[in-house]
């Protein structure tokens, strides 16, 4: 038996849904996380400070008693959100960034940018009152490809953003090609990116070997394993550019195994156990601490968590239930087509 202690971890992108969904889900992060960039694109969304207290309200009501959890707020960028709500927002310690989903990138995005020009106010505001913009970076453009979204994106939005408006902190969210990774690293400062459990761990095959399989469908969508690669080399350096954000996000079946089934993959209650495992097969454990404990708070302006957690490798596998159950339906839990041996202390 094997035991590696490190500090609490954080989850710098996640989705927690709301009413029954979030009632159901939120248990998984809060067993083992002690904070979380939360998402903001429910329906309605959450674009002003006021959605953001009322939504954290709900979250802190949901959370398991016993359990320590800070919950970390963000805002959705629209073409007319409010610089004067956002610095205000910033200004009270409830928002911790704004999001920009482009108009239909993914779920619950139709409120998204669409014309960047109308967007500038608001991310010169946040760029002179210190106010970091989490990126879903991919273009929607019908001529552009599935899988080269991400790497275009780069080249016609985020780069020419980055000349424009040097002094704004960007988030690069759930990188999925080494485009992405390569742009980080070669970044001079004001940028980081975080990486999902999963798109360390599958490729596009596993949404379409041997058929479809709806639950390893998410966006950005899985790319080519020479990508997944590079992803794994970017976590296990220890680079303090790359962090955890699992984008663990949550669907019930039936939105999922449909005719046009919702992009989501939910990995919250074995996220640990697969970073151990990743870490291990990359004889990188001495560098999981960074990746899910250390970076992310320094890049957001935050103290490391105190308390530790302890996770411990087997000699048997773990069972992990396949599904979460809600109030809403069953949730399909995330399947890493490995046998996963390594277990936070007491769970």
């Amino acid at each position: 038996m094997k035991t590696l202690t490190i500090r609490r971890p954080d989850d710098w992108h996640l989705h927690l849904r709301d009413g029954d969904v979030l009632k159901g889900v939120i248990g998984d992060t809060t067993r083992h996380f002690a904070r979380a960039i939360i998402m903001p694109n429910l329906v309605p969304p959450v674009v002003t400070t006021a959605d953001a207290a009322a939504y954290r309200e709900r979250i802190v009501s949901a959370v398991p008693e016993g359990d320590r959890f800070e919950p970390l707020m963000t805002l959705y960028l629209t073409e007319g959100t409010d610089p004067d709500d956002v610095a205000a927002g910033k200004e009270s310690g409830l928002i911790t960034a704004v999001k920009l989903y482009p108009a239909g990138a993914t779920t619950n995005s139709s409120s998204g940018v669409r014309n960047f020009e109308n967007a500038m106010p608001v991310l010169e505001r946040m760029a002179e009152v210190g106010l970091p913009l989490c990126v879903h970076g991919e273009v929607t453009s019908a001529d552009v490809d599935i899988f080269d979204r991400e790497a275009v994106f780069i080249e016609t939005v985020l780069d020419p953003l980055r000349k424009r408006l040097p002094e704004l902190k960007i988030t690069m969210e759930h990188v999925t090609t080494k485009d992405g990774v390569d742009y980080i690293m070669g970044s001079s400062g004001n940028l980081a990116g975080t990486i999902t459990t999963h798109h360390l761990i599958i490729n596009r095959n596993a949404i379409l070997v041997g058929g479809i399989r709806p639950h390893y469908y998410c966006l950005p969508v899985a790319k080519r394993e020479s990508h997944r690669l590079a992803l794994r080399a970017a976590a296990t350096s220890g680079d303090h550019r790359f962090f955890l954000g699992t984008d663990s996000a949550p669907h019930v079946d039936p939105l999922k195994e449909c005719g046009c089934g919702c992009a989501g993959i939910y990995t919250s209650p074995n996220t640990m156990s697969c970073l151990a495992h990743v870490f291990e097969q990359d004889d990188a454990l001495d560098r999981l601490e960074a990746f899910t404990s250390l970076n992310g708070p320094a890049w957001y302006g935050l103290a490391p968590n105190e308390e530790r957690m302890a996770l411990v490798r087997g000699d048997v596998p773990l069972s992990y239930p396949p599904k979460c159950d809600t109030g809403s339906g069953p949730i399909t839990v995330f399947d890493p087509m490995f046998p996963l041996y390594w277990r936070v202390g007491g769970s």
